[in-house]
């Protein structure tokens, strides 16, 4: 299969347009334009709000303007992970996508598809005039995907609509009805390296190739998280030997579980061929942990050069809490129908060493509140104990599934008419902006559907292109539907 060949073609070639254009998080200000551009182009109703959500609005085609209006929202940021030995400038480079029989990929890079196919698929509909559909509010958000500040910001009455289809799931057939709440926690230790002292000899540690994946969706997936992974061995060795930590640098986004990590720290010189025994054992144990899901795990350890250390107390503290927090699945969900999903987790993130302190991220997520509130409280005592000053964020709330949703049942009643089978009604462990929608418009009827993605937040990104022509034709059926 060719791109050329890529159906339905309008969305595709939507969503090539938008691969071209810069959109980090937080980083978004080429793509607000380039929608904004776009919805005055096509003469349609275009609002930026101060947050720099996008909305575009067209009115119903004729006959359908009595039906209630709907609304279609997606996320404009991308998370942007690349390859350790690929050369690639997310503020500036486009992605470079290829067909890989039925899955589109990019070289080195994520995709983009997590939430630029959502875009596309909005685009596509804003930019037909062979589709049935009453008055249509096309939203585009900023920055979902480091703590959805758009969605936050975005004010009561922005909108209009009155329900709301969120395109930003993962796995075609799946109707989305609830949400996980999250919220992040930020330690950080403060200090003043000082010269190693005598005697130490300097080894630097690096484990590379791991899947990652998403914190929330992939959290259940028995997938290694190198941060902990190493930091299991620095906690080990310094039971046995002591050690000095000079840097530890692992992971790089709240939401991404973390791919590779690499430790400089010192050990007394006669105890550095038993370092270097227990690592090549630590390797082979770790690699057999995770032999099912870890198939490309890469340990390195060589010798460094002294560098200055953060100080002992300091040091000790750090790899004590970093092996003692909480990461993985902490419950899953009580009641019988919902046994397979996951209620509360935390993904220990990220970790970056500065010249005068280190910052370390943690982020809980739960679909229960008040599960949410503990597992923040846990993971902040964790730190507290070992003496880091301790931030967390507001978070953003759970979205609770509505019994009576009139827009379910006609996105259930739509998928069965065209494809002949049922679709799995679900609530997801990860964070949704419909959870913060639900806040300021309690009536707003939701659902959230998408074609199938893997490996989101990471290099391994890709879009099972089937799934987007499964995922249109639903959209379609469910718009020429929506009642008066």
């Amino acid at each position: 299969m060719n791109k050329s060949d890529l159906k339905p073609a309008r969305v595709f070639e939507q969503f090539a347009k938008i691969n071209e254009i810069p959109r980090p998080s937080k980083r978004e200000e080429k793509m607000i334009e380039y929608l904004t551009n776009w919805g005055k182009s096509h003469n349609l109703e275009t609002v930026v709000d101060e947050t720099g959500n996008v909305i575009i609005r067209k009115g119903a085609t004729p006959g359908m303007e009595n039906r209630k209006t709907v609304i279609l929202q997606s996320h404009m940021d991308m998370v942007c992970e690349k390859l350790v030995d690929i050369e690639f400038d997310f503020d500036k480079d486009a992605i470079q996508t290829y067909v890989d029989g039925e899955w589109l990929k990019a070289k080195g890079t994520t995709l983009g598809a997590d939430d630029g196919i959502g875009c596309a698929i909005e685009l596509a509909i804003l930019d037909s005039d062979d589709i049935e559909h009453g008055p249509l509010e096309c939203v585009f958000t900023r920055d979902e995907e480091t703590g959805l500040t758009g969605a936050e910001g975005m004010k009561a009455g922005f909108m209009t609509g009155d329900m709301l289809i969120n395109l930003d799931s993962e796995d075609e057939g799946q109707i989305f009805v609830s949400c996980a709440g999250g919220r992040n926690t930020t330690a950080t230790f403060r200090f003043e390296k000082e010269d190693a002292p005598e005697g130490l000899f300097f080894l630097k540690i690096s484990l590379k190739g791991l899947i990652g994946g998403h914190s929330g969706d992939d959290i259940n997936k028995k997938r290694a998280n190198a941060l902990k992974v190493l930091a299991r061995f620095l906690y080990q060795t310094q039971e046995r030997y002591g050690l000095r930590l000079a840097y530890y640098n692992a992971g790089k986004l709240h939401n991404a579980i973390p791919r590779d990590g690499v430790a400089l720290f010192g050990v007394p010189a006669d105890k550095k061929e038993d370092v270097r025994a227990d690592w090549n054992v630590f390797a082979s144990q770790i690699a057999e942990e995770y032999h099912v899901t870890e198939k490309s795990m890469q340990f390195n350890m060589e010798s460094a050069e002294p560098e200055r250390v953060i100080p002992l107390e300091t040091s000790t503290r750090l790899v004590q809490a970093l092996q003692a927090a909480d990461n993985g699945v902490f419950a899953m969900c009580q009641d019988e129908e919902l046994a397979w999903l996951v209620e509360t987790s935390n993904n220990v993130a990220s970790i970056v060493t500065f010249d005068d302190h280190v910052k370390i991220v943690c982020s809980q997520r739960s679909n229960v509140m008040s599960a949410l509130d503990n597992q923040a409280a846990t993971i902040k005592a964790v730190f507290q104990l070992a003496g880091a000053e301790v931030v967390q964020g507001e978070g953003y709330p759970a979205w609770r599934m509505n019994p009576d949703s009139k827009l379910t049942a006609l996105a259930v009643a739509s998928y069965r008419k065209l494809f002949n089978k049922d679709p799995k009604v679900l609530g997801i462990h990860a964070g949704l902006e419909c959870g913060l929608f639900s806040e300021k418009y309690p009536n707003l009827d939701m659902v959230s559907f998408g074609p199938t993605l893997r490996g989101v937040h990471s290099p391994d990104e890709r879009l099972h292109i089937p799934t987007v022509q499964m995922v249109w034709d639903h959209l379609i059926e469910i718009l020429k539907n929506i009642p008066a």
